[in-house]
């Protein structure tokens, strides 16, 4: 299916999107600052590079065929703030700590995808909001305005910022975990000082002792050049794909690595990728996702989402139909590649077991091979008396629960969890082992957008969950 210049979606540019009606659209006032800025991301190097990004496709294909999980997490909304040592480092060692208990549970490898080093952007229900009895715009990330109410108005020039506060992350994850953050020939020196309860900390000391116990026994043998790999892991970065002025600028033509072709194979036209050898990569990110509220069939955002390379997600909600999924599998992904797309499910406890059985049985009968990751956050979004948002860790759980029951009895995997976490003890959910209440969230609430699990409930629930995985794996 090859397009104009040997592109394989027909018709598409970095810039088609801007021929479709747009949600979530940002209208700034002043147009020369705005052209300057482009143009400066425009001629800025690559966040990422296709040999990385083809080589988490190669990743997440095992993941949508059931022989690998999906770890997603990270902030809601991430602020250039963050862009800072200990705030990355906190991030990384969750994602990684829940990531060996989850391999524990599933007995299978772990795909880790951070919400890091660009999730700089949130979509809005309402550009403006009320304060202090005065009509000024809404937060919308740190890449378009501030959060202080003297901040709100569009400055052009964050673009930019977010480019390099992106581009400082990345590369300080890279040379985090290739100076040995993440070396599992010795888990324990890992600082467990975040981790402040007793018996979580004790748990995963066992775990990581067991791991300690197997690598010594491989060595004995004489496994010591495999050993090696598990020196450092792989952690991607991906973010939510709404500012598309952002990320057309970042979308390059570029050369397939090798082993690009190989993910063809089995999808339609087998091999038939391009006729220069080359794609389109969105190079700020390694994985780009399409909110519920950008997803249109003729929308701008997916007619962005249908021509990069990139691995993508779907936000999948009460609202979608079956019909329409497949539509959207249909534009993204029309030779159906396996794991190219992943559907990111959020519906709330209470309507999980009523919404997922549909779409899996439409998915099922289209031929697509998705990754079925479950949200357990967003669905499950409630507001305290004063009007604070929150959600009950008992809910998270009961959602993630109960989507991997119905995959096994669908005969489907549940792929992977995504999940809005942070590495600081603060304190924006309720329940969990620490017993937080609505009364105990003003003591720690950090977050500008939606509330996050803290360091010691995504720990819990990891092990929760890897237990119930590994309680189903036995069934």
């Amino acid at each position: 299916m090859s397009g104009l210049n040997g592109d394989v979606a027909p018709g598409w540019s970095p810039s088609s999107w801007k021929t479709k009606p747009m949600k979530q659209a940002v209208i700034y006032t002043d147009q020369v600052a705005v052209d300057k800025a482009l143009n400066k991301l425009q001629n800025l190097p690559p966040i990422v590079t296709p040999t990385e990004i083809i080589k988490l496709r190669k990743s997440l294909r095992d993941v949508a065929l059931g022989k690998a999980f999906l770890l997603q997490g990270g902030d809601c909304a991430e602020l250039f703030d963050y862009c800072e040592q200990d705030a990355i480092e906190s991030k990384i060692k969750l994602l990684l700590q829940m990531s060996l208990i989850l391999i524990w549970g599933s007995n299978k490898p772990v795909v880790r995808i951070a919400r890091m080093a660009g999730q700089y952007a949130k979509p809005r229900s309402s550009p403006t909001e009320m304060h202090n009895g005065v009509e000024i715009p809404s937060f919308r990330g740190d890449i378009l305005n501030g959060y202080g109410p003297e901040d709100r108005e569009l400055d052009p020039s964050r673009l930019v910022s977010a480019y390099f506060h992106s581009a400082a992350t990345s590369n300080y994850i890279r040379a985090a975990l290739s100076s040995g953050l993440a070396d599992l020939h010795s888990p324990l020196d890992w600082d467990l000082g975040h981790v402040r309860d007793v018996n979580i900390k004790a748990q995963y000391q066992r775990i990581a002792s067991s791991i300690s116990e197997s690598l010594k026994f491989m060595r004995t043998i004489g496994a010591g050049e495999k050993v090696k790999e598990l020196e450092t892991v792989d952690l991607y970065t991906s973010h939510e794909g709404l500012l598309l002025d952002y990320e057309q600028r970042l979308t390059r033509k570029l050369k397939h690595p090798a082993g690009r072709a190989a993910l063809s194979e089995g999808s339609l036209e087998d091999g038939n990728i391009s006729d220069d050898g080359k794609g389109w990569y969105n190079t700020s990110s390694h994985f780009i996702w399409v909110g519920d509220r950008t997803r249109q069939l003729d929308g701008a955002h997916i007619e962005y989402f249908r021509g990069v390379e990139n691995p993508i997600g779907i936000k999948v909600g009460p609202s979608m139909q079956g019909p329409e999924l497949i539509d959207l599998l249909n534009i993204v992904n029309p030779r159906k590649e396996i794991g190219k797309v992943t559907l990111i499910t959020r519906y709330g406890e209470g309507k999980v077991e009523d919404l997922l059985p549909r779409h899996i049985e439409a998915v099922k009968a289209s031929g697509h091979t998705v990754i079925w990751q479950c949200d357990p956050m967003h669905g499950n979004t409630r507001s305290t008396p004063t009007g604070v948002k929150t959600r009950q860790f008992g809910s998270i759980f009961s959602e993630a629960s109960s989507a991997l029951k119905i995959h096994q009895r669908m005969g489907t995997y549940l792929g992977g969890v995504h999940l809005e976490l942070t590495g600081d003890a603060v304190t924006e959910c309720v329940g969990g082992s620490e017993g937080l209440t609505d009364e105990d969230l003003s003591l720690n609430y950090t977050s500008y957008c939606d509330p996050r699990l803290n360091e010691k409930q995504a720990m819990e629930l990891a092990f929760l969950f890897a237990g119930h995985i590994r309680d189903q794996g036995a069934k």
